[in-house]
Formats: C-alpha cells, structure tokens, sequence
C-alpha cells in the first residue's frame, strides 16, 4: 500500500498548489492507494468550508485530517457530522461535531485514520496518548490486526510528537506530525515498524513566516499589537511524506519526505 500525505495545506496559495502538485507526484511516485491530506488552514489560513472539501475530494483526495483550527468556521460543523472522509482530533469531547477516527475504503483497500491533537502549547485537551489506545482498540474490532492506520498527531512540541512515535511504535503504520508548518528531516522507521516525522511541514507559500506573509506578521513580534495575517503568495511548495505499508503486516517499509517547488504555478 502506499500512501500520498500532504501537510498542512495552508491558504488558497496551498489549494492551488495542491492541484498544480498532484498530477506531479502522481506521475512520479504513483499510483498512490490513498491521498490524505491536513485541511484544517485551507480556508483564509484558518478553517474549513463546504466548498473547499468539494474542491479538494474533486482533486482525489480520499481523507482529510485537521486540527485545533478546525473549529474556526463554525459552517463546517454539519461537514464534520455527515461525511466520513473529514476527521477532527478524536481527544476532544464526543459532544463535538465529526469524529477522530475511522476507516476509509478504495479499490478493494482499507486504512484506518487517527487524528490526534498534543497537549503542550496547545489549548487543554484531553490525554492524546490514552484516546490512542481507546481508538486504535476500535479500529482493530473493526477492521482487524493487520488493518494498516495512519495517524495524524497534530501537536507544537516535537518531544509530544516523539513519545507519541515510539508510544505508537509497533501498534500502526505511521505517525506523522503536523501543525508546526516547517518540515523535519527526522523521517525514520521506528523499531517495531512505524514510519515517522515530527512535522510533514506545509502545502502553500513558504516565503514567509509559516505560511503567513513577512509584512503581516511582524508587526505582532515588534510592538506585540493584533494585526491581521495575510498568507503568503510566493515561494509555493508542496511539504508531505509519502509511506509504503506492507499488506500483510500493516507495518511501514519506507517513508519518504517530499518538498515539491510549484515552480510553474501561474
């Protein structure tokens, strides 16, 4: 099985360079069995909407992770309650619109979905590490020992994502960070066969302040003052990792990271 991640798609400069991107990396490294994605900054850097998910699962998205920002725009609530290829970090009440995790099928193929969110520097939350277990022990009733699960552990601090790795180790097919907007090149196979990487980074324009343009921005780091953000426009790249999983074991054969300049974006 492989498996096309793409980090946090951020703006309408990251959905154009998810479009432009995708044909590109299909033709290169394809066929991908699933296409996942972090929408949860596709909408004016913060959100989600009805419209953008149609537009997204046009391009051949099969999943979509998010995050904390994915409450920002309250019209994707009824979204997150009435489609199964839309998850929300499974640690948040159930009260909350959607769910965290789930099994998406293609082509004969199943994979389990886990979206998590950290704790550290985050809003308080409920143990990430504990609704893993809960969860994963789910999506094995459901779908089986060997059923292959991503995971899409959302979190600022690198040692959160890390414990969460080797926590993980073994039990699925790959924990990949997002959040932070800045890929690492720590990509590796953990001992027990998890694939990881503390942040597959970000799909949008990366010449400026992760995601969000120079100009708009510094004003808040010198005078402390609020100022509105403006997303970047320049520097587009699609940021993602790309994971093989073996078929019988649901374990990781190889992680590969991705930065695609979009260098013909027009």
């Amino acid at each position: 099985m492989r498996i096309l991640f793409s980090g946090d798609v951020a703006w309408s400069i990251g959905r154009k360079t998810l479009a432009y991107s995708l044909p590109l990396l299909r033709r290169d490294y394809g066929p991908f069995d699933f296409i996942i994605i972090n929408c949860e900054n596709a909408a004016h850097g913060k959100g989600m909407t009805d419209k953008i998910f149609g537009e997204f699962i046009a391009l051949g998205v099969d999943a979509m992770t998010s995050g904390n920002h994915i409450w920002d725009k309250s019209a994707v609530f009824t979204l997150l309650d009435s489609d199964t290829r839309i998850f929300r970090p499974a640690n948040y009440p159930p009260s909350c619109p959607g769910r965290g995790h789930g099994i998406i099928e293609r082509r004969g193929k199943r994979l389990g979905i886990l979206n998590l969110e950290g704790q550290v520097f985050l809003p308080p939350i409920d143990s990430p590490f504990l609704c893993a277990d809960r969860c994963i022990e789910e999506l094995r009733a459901e779908g089986g020992e060997s059923l292959p699960v991503f995971v899409d552990f959302h979190a600022e601090a690198t040692s959160e994502k890390q414990a969460m790795g080797y926590y993980l180790d073994g039990r699925v097919s790959a924990v990949v960070g997002t959040h932070t907007h800045v890929q690492t090149a720590d990509e590796r196979i953990f001992p027990k066969g998890t694939a990881y990487i503390s942040d597959a980074g970000m799909t949008g324009g990366h010449d400026g302040i992760l995601g969000v343009s120079y100009e708009s921005v510094m004003p808040k780091f010198i005078d402390g003052l609020p100022c509105k953000f403006e997303g970047s426009e320049s520097g587009a790249a699609f940021n993602g990792v790309m994971i093989d999983v073996d078929d019988d074991t649901g374990l990781a054969e190889s992680i590969t990271r991705i930065q695609l300049p979009a260098d013909g974006l027009t």
